[in-house]
């Protein structure tokens, strides 16, 4: 990052199993990510814990994967489960180069079976000393789950986050009907960011040839110069999803 500019990248990284489940590939991942760049990554289904994974699956860390992707890179951090089982759990995760404050983990889950939250933190930029508010999110698949987490992450921001402070809400919607912009910008004044360079919402499911809008970027405060689905040739093997990446000047 130069001292004017701000790059974010979202990304459901799919438990750190390739496309179709039959491989184990968080190493891989961890290249790729550090190949962008990224200032900020907002993580979906990143893996905190699984302990059957750990005993039959080679080179698996033995610590949370946002804490193993972070390594080197990201020095700040927090994970928020969202989904807990008797082998383990999985969730959002925030990685950032700069300092996080005020990190808190929200359930927003209507129903008892499909577990959901957002990750809302605060990062400080140096020299400028200024807060931007971030939130990770992952909705749920069904319209009725995700109007609500509409409603309780509205609620969220309008208590939690000051009407002149930056703030950007990022991650897997789940929201190829396009209702989320239609929400967020009558009252929050939140702009998407590829819909602002592009003119259209980007496909990002599945990764192998995306057809569905799922993923987002949503921000104000800021300026957005780009925000693209990386070129990686990899990236298709990943995930299901395909990530997003934008950069935003201050």
């Amino acid at each position: 990052m130069n001292n004017n500019q701000l790059r974010i990248l979202t990304y459901n990284t799919h438990k750190g199993f390739s496309a179709n489940n039959r491989h184990f590939i968080l190493h891989r991942l961890r290249d790729a990510l550090r190949d962008t760049d990224a200032d900020v990554l907002f993580l979906q289904e990143m893996q905190g814990e699984h302990s059957k994974h750990q005993q039959t699956q080679l080179d698996w860390p033995n610590c949370p994967h946002s804490e193993f992707i972070a390594q080197d890179s990201w020095p700040y951090h927090t994970y928020g489960q969202n989904a807990v089982y008797s082998k383990g759990h999985h969730g959002n995760a925030i990685l950032s180069k700069f300092p996080l404050t005020q990190c808190e983990n929200i359930n927003v889950s209507p129903v008892t079976w499909a577990s959901r939250s957002l990750l809302h933190a605060v990062i400080t930029l140096p020299k400028t000393n200024q807060d931007i508010h971030i939130i990770c999110i992952h909705f749920g698949l069904i319209g009725f789950e995700r109007r609500r987490q509409f409603e309780l992450l509205s609620k969220r921001i309008d208590q939690h986050v000051p009407r002149d402070s930056a703030l950007i809400v990022a991650g897997d919607f789940n929201d190829w009907t396009e209702q989320s912009e239609k929400r967020f910008a009558h009252y929050f004044e939140l702009k998407e960011a590829y819909q602002a360079i592009h003119n259209r919402y980007a496909r990002t499911w599945p990764a192998w040839l995306p057809m569905l809008k799922m993923d987002r970027i949503f921000y104000r405060g800021l300026t957005v110069t780009s925000c693209d689905r990386p070129r990686h040739g990899l990236w298709h093997q990943l995930s299901d999803h395909a990530p997003l990446l934008a950069t935003f000047e201050l």
